[in-house]
């Protein structure tokens, strides 16, 4: 049981940002500075692919709505890679079988990425695009800053991983109001670029 502390803050991780994770514990493994990152994710070609795709979420995920766009998107991604990496943690060490370290991971990422997709939601609710960037940011050195202390010490940064999950999900309760407020007004600007696109099509012969 002694990599469980670190699947667990690798999930919660992956539920804010997965490719960060990836491309943290690679670079952790291909530097020599953990033996508990497994040689698939040192491998050049998946460290250049969550570099460049960290990248792509960096900017989409500062720009509102788009960013709510894109947590849509990775509904299934984030939980997917948080479960991989968890089973890849548990293979490499032994002390964990793969299926229960996958199931950690996964939903564990699956209910931090709830709390980064509602807490969006939340955000896009208000017209100043500024907290999306401050926000955004935040979450970005969060992850960077839990994943680096996991490697060193893993049950203190589980401690802090699961503090967070649980002040996260206690926030959404008292968000829900500003949530649906986002998903009423995304509604309403569906049904207004449908009705533009009728009132724009040319009339029929």
């Amino acid at each position: 049981m002694s990599v469980l502390p670190l699947v667990f803050t690798s999930g919660w991780a992956s539920g804010v940002n997965a490719y960060a994770v990836v491309l943290l514990l690679g670079f952790f493994g291909a530097t020599g500075l953990s033996d508990e990152v497994p040689e698939a994710l040192q491998r050049p070609e998946v460290l250049i692919a969550a570099g460049v795709l960290f990248l792509c979420e960096a900017v989409a995920d500062k720009i509102p709505y788009v960013d709510s766009v894109w947590d849509s998107v990775h509904t299934v991604i984030r939980p997917a890679a948080g479960a991989w990496v968890g089973a890849l943690l548990a293979g490499q060490s032994g002390s964990l079988p793969d299926l229960a370290a996958g199931a950690i991971g996964g939903s564990t990422a699956l209910a931090s990425h709830a709390v980064k997709a509602g807490t969006r939601m939340a955000v896009n609710s208000s017209p100043e695009p500024f907290s999306n960037v401050i926000i955004s940011v935040a979450e970005d050195l969060g992850v960077a800053g839990l994943v680096t202390f996991a490697i060193f010490h893993p049950e203190a940064a589980a401690i802090i991983a699961a503090t967070l999950l649980v002040t996260g999900l206690a926030a959404l309760y008292f968000l829900a109001s500003r949530i649906r407020r986002f998903l009423r007004r995304r509604a309403q600007r569906r049904e207004e670029r449908r009705l533009a696109g009728r009132l724009g099509a040319p009339p029929p012969d």
